[in-house]
């Protein structure tokens, strides 16, 4: 079995409430899926130690500005023995912070298994959890055991294959071609439209993330419903252009993890602190998934239709020539303003 596909099982333990093995010694087990039950079965003498993210443990006052800044990184805390589920949830969750605002004292400890303590909380996010695991050293291997490096090879892009292509009309253009890829491991589906005919030109190109609320519900808290919309539209003018629609919800913080910023910005904070304070990065979007997408379709060179400079850069580094930045600005509306000034004045867009 890959490693991939160890990591694989991994993020499924996970999400079931089972605790995971990593190397020879560090068993976790996630704080938001598990139960009074699991916990005491994981934890029989009340010994685990609590694994939290740096941006979580710098709204704690556990870590210093520098340590903060990497807020994926990992922060062990020494856990009371007061410290039950319901404690350690209050203390993984950001948004329980106006409803429990007194919490500890708490005391950051020195991670000993540094790298598993990396690779456990890159699993959260594979899995789409709140980082933040009770970890022990020692006892019995739980029943699902991988190695550390096996976590790295979950989302590996050189694994991305093609799975199918279809031909397939779309409202902003009648002549495309849908086509799906796939790693053997994350089973997420990523899509390629491909409109018009290729014409010897660079196509036109658009990197969108796929947004559930903007994209399907019609979100105003974003722009990317409107931008998807107008990118079919572009590139249809065009006569030739790839949507490249890729599976990283939230900037690949997932999901559920996404309405948790949400939620926190109802609270005041932009989207950057959101990210941050629930302990993610402020993009954990992996470019390389696109210009493996891009190099299986066989295009190496493209107009890319973006406001964001670090897509470029991205591309580029994984060997995508990216002949032009094309802008692609629309107007904002009331819901949306403050999040476009966000990705103006703190993310590097040029809006």
């Amino acid at each position: 079995m890959t490693g991939g596909h160890n990591a694989a099982r991994a993020v499924d333990a996970l999400r079931r409430g089972w605790p995971v093995t990593l190397g020879n010694d560090v068993s976790i087990l996630s704080v938001e899926t598990a139960d009074a039950e699991a916990l005491a079965a994981f934890d029989p003498d009340g010994s685990a130690q609590i694994l939290i993210s740096a941006g979580r443990a710098a709204t704690l006052k556990l870590t210093n500005q520098r340590a903060a800044a990497a807020p994926e990184a990992p922060v062990l805390v020494a856990r009371p023995r007061w410290l039950g589920l319901a404690e350690a949830t209050a203390l993984a969750d950001p948004q329980l912070d106006l409803a429990t605002p007194m919490k500890g004292p708490f005391e950051a400890i020195p991670i000993q298994a540094l790298e598993a303590a990396q690779a456990a909380l890159l699993l959260a996010r594979h899995a789409g959890l709140l980082p933040a695991f009770f970890i022990r050293s020692g006892g019995e291997a739980a029943d699902t055991a991988i190695a550390v490096g096996d976590v790295a090879a979950y989302e590996q892009s050189s694994r991305l294959r093609i799975v199918t292509r279809a031909r397939l009309p779309v409202a902003a253009a009648e002549h495309c071609e849908i086509v799906a890829f796939r790693t053997p491991e994350a089973g997420l589906e990523h899509i390629a439209l491909l409109i018009g005919t290729p014409n010897g030109q660079p196509p036109l190109v658009r990197l969108h993330s796929e947004c559930l609320t903007g994209d399907v519900l019609g979100s105003l808290k974003c722009d990317c419903g409107p931008q998807l919309d107008a990118a079919l539209r572009l590139m249809a003018e065009s006569g030739w252009g790839i949507l490249l629609y890729l599976r990283q919800e939230g900037r690949s913080i997932g999901l559920i993890n996404k309405l948790r910023a949400y939620a926190l910005q109802d609270q005041g904070f932009d989207t950057v602190d959101a990210n941050t304070r629930l302990g993610f990065a402020v993009d954990a979007r992996d470019f390389s998934v696109a210009a493996r997408m891009l190099s299986l379709l066989g295009q190496g060179q493209i107009r890319l239709l973006t406001n964001n400079p670090e897509k470029v850069a991205r591309l580029a580094a994984e060997g995508i020539d990216v002949a032009e930045r094309v802008p692609h600005k629309l107007p904002p509306n009331p819901h949306n303003q403050r999040y476009l000034d966000t990705k103006r004045d703190r993310t590097g867009h040029a809006l």
